[in-house]
């Protein structure tokens, strides 16, 4: 019998490096086409895709370049609230008084926000009274309320929460202050993140790492019910799901999204554009990588 078990050993062994071989063709294949479909694009963009279920399969592109967070940064308040739950610094299913006045990180000075700038026009009428922590968080999430965003970053603090993401393997994401502060924007102080820091953040969710693992199955919950779909799924089928979260101001237009393909696989998928010429062109195009990507992993 021993003659026949090693040239079955070798025969296997083929297979496993041709196997192996065609896949390394194939990511490189989808890095190819992904660069051809940058190209096309009129402004700057980073792509970070990686296959959860076999990290080998990934693709990076310009994933250290420093990019505008946008409300991308919005995931982060969310982990580090969760965080400060666990600790028992705040409780999610309390209220706290929902306001319209900020301060600047640049003097301290007070400044609020304009309803005709937010995504969320409802919760203006909400100002004055109690709201659930929860409730503005979810918000924040899944329809961009900034004004959620402000009363929620002051609560657990800019700081603390990029010191959080230190701790998931972000290493240059900076959540410095809340949204619409002219005066910190104009002296260039922003809300600031990489590709790859928000795949590592998107990854730790996914993972059940960036908290505990009921809190990231919370989350996972939240981004699975984001309302803007313009990018990541929009060429995808309609019954895929997808958690993520976008983020958007003049020019830049981002999405970092968990997806859960049809055959069992798992895949982070993080888009970053900024100087987009043609922001609706733009958004499509960043949103035919996202298809280019979900056929590969199909």
């Amino acid at each position: 019998m021993t003659k026949f078990i090693k040239p079955l050993f070798l025969s296997v062994l083929f297979f496993v490096a041709i196997s192996c071989t065609n896949n390394s063709k194939s990511i490189e294949t989808l890095k190819t086409t992904i660069e051809s479909q940058i190209s096309n694009i009129d402004g700057d963009v980073a792509v970070a895709f990686l296959d959860l279920s076999d990290e080998k399969n990934h693709v990076f592109i310009n994933v250290d370049e420093k990019f505008h967070a946008a409300s991308t940064m919005k995931v982060p308040v969310m982990i580090e609230l969760y965080k400060q739950q666990s600790e028992g610094k705040l409780n999610l299913n309390d209220s706290i008084l929902l306001k319209n006045e900020f301060k600047s990180i640049v003097d301290g000075s007070l400044y609020k926000m304009d309803i005709g700038d937010d995504s969320d026009d409802v919760i203006y009428s909400k100002i004055g009274s109690m709201q659930k922590m929860y409730d503005l968080m979810y918000s924040m999430i899944t329809v961009s309320s900034n004004l959620a965003t402000n009363v929620l970053i002051e609560l657990v603090d800019a700081k603390k929460t990029t010191a959080t993401m230190r701790t998931l393997g972000a290493a240059k994401i900076e959540v410095l202050r809340g949204v619409e502060d002219q005066k910190a924007y104009d002296l260039g102080l922003s809300n600031s993140t990489t590709a790859n820091d928000l795949l590592a953040i998107m990854k730790a969710i996914a993972n059940g790492t960036a908290g505990t693992k009921e809190d990231c199955e919370a989350m996972l919950t939240i981004l699975k019910a984001q309302k803007w779909n313009d990018m990541i799924p929009k060429y995808l089928p309609k019954e895929i799901t997808v958690a993520h979260k976008t983020g958007s101001i003049t020019g830049v237009h981002h999405d970092a999204a968990i997806v859960y393909a049809p055959n069992g696989k798992t895949y982070v998928l993080v888009l970053l554009s900024k100087n987009l010429k043609d922001f609706k062109k733009g958004t499509d195009q960043l949103a035919q990588i996202s298809k280019s990507v979900y056929d590969f992993m199909n």
